[in-house]
């Protein structure tokens, strides 16, 4: 059984009243300018890491490709490097199909049937799975991500797997495409996922066919963008749900919220809480090199470089983070002291 959360408990009524927010905007553009170009001059000559290579397509990745992206709420763009590069989204679709699921079915449902909390353990840890009472704990993990790839709307694999592609392209502000070669590459190494989602289904957490949902999973994964889509995908989430690009409304904001909040808590899995200590911006990181992060009302900020760590992110990517987090004035947690009034 599901514990009763602080949510439910402390009720919010956000369609009588809107929420009063505290965030800023980014500095003036010619700031960005430089700060994203000596970040990727200063990191560029970087030969740490490895390019992924347990799925076979990914091997094929060149340590040199790398690119920056910044969207600004104002839907401004600042970018260096391989910006329009493709490679396959992986694991940096995940909380954007949450927003997907939320929206469908209220943050309050997605909470109660998906989990919110962090597992402590790596991404496709069957252990956490069986020492959680809740069994799937949130979206950012495999198991849980597969559960919220199984809540999408659609009686069929197919309708679900249209609403993802459709989904996601609307985040980007272009219509995605989808990788043929990833996609077989990833179902071939893809046991994994179907076990989790098997024990999932029998434990009542699994809302589809465990089969046909990792599919989806596997298809969701394998969607190509480019650094510059996954900026603009993060702005979204940056500008309440409204891609600043199109100007479409994609995501209600109480939604953006709700999915700052995971990437916040799990979207570097077992490492979020070192990234919030040394960066201090909801992030996610996917195997292909991608890292995006989000700093409410100001903007949307991805990398793109393949090599990656022993806890698979982007080595380049982390740096150039961290680097932009401290000169845009992105992390959180910052502040100054002000004098008395």
């Amino acid at each position: 059984m599901t514990r009763l959360s602080m949510h439910e408990q402390l009720p919010l009524d956000e369609e009588a009243a809107r929420s009063s927010i505290s965030t800023g905007e980014l500095p003036e553009p010619s700031e960005v300018i430089v700060a994203v170009t000596e970040a990727y001059e200063r990191f560029r000559a970087n030969r740490e890491g490895a390019v992924a290579d347990y799925i076979p397509v990914l091997a094929e990745a060149s340590p040199d490709w790398f690119g920056i992206s910044v969207v600004g709420a104002r839907g401004r763009s600042f970018e260096i490097g391989d910006v329009e590069r493709t490679f396959s989204i992986q694991s940096v679709s995940k909380p954007f199909v949450f927003a997907l699921v939320c929206e469908a079915v209220g943050d309050v449902d997605a909470r109660r049937l998906l989990g919110v909390n962090s597992t402590g353990f790596p991404f496709d840890s069957l252990v956490a799975v069986e020492l959680n009472l809740d069994r799937t704990m949130n979206p950012l993990v495999n198991a849980g991500a597969i559960a919220a790839t199984s809540l999408v709307p659609g009686s069929t694999a197919e309708d679900k797997w249209d609403r993802v592609r459709e989904g996601l392209s609307r985040f980007a502000g272009r219509e995605l495409s989808f990788n043929e070669r990833v996609y077989a590459s990833e179902s071939a190494t893809n046991l994994r996922n179907q076990g989790i989602a098997h024990l999932l289904q029998s434990y009542g957490r699994l809302y589809f066919d465990p089969d046909e949902a990792t599919d989806v999973y596997t298809r969701q994964c394998s969607l190509d963008v480019t650094v510059h889509d996954l900026a603009v995908m993060a702005s979204t989430l940056a500008n309440g749900g409204v891609n600043p690009v199109t100007g479409e409304a994609v995501v209600g904001p109480g939604v953006c919220r709700r999915v700052l909040a995971v990437m916040a808590t799990a979207g570097l899995y077992e490492l979020s809480g070192d990234w919030l200590y040394e960066v201090g911006v909801p992030g996610k990181s996917g195997v292909s090199g991608g890292i995006v992060t989000v700093a409410p009302g100001k903007g949307g900020l991805a990398t793109f470089s393949p090599p990656l760590d022993v806890a698979g992110n982007s080595v380049r990517g982390q740096l150039v983070t961290k680097y932009l987090a401290e000169r845009l004035g992105l992390n959180l947690f910052a502040s100054v002291t002000v004098s008395k009034g």
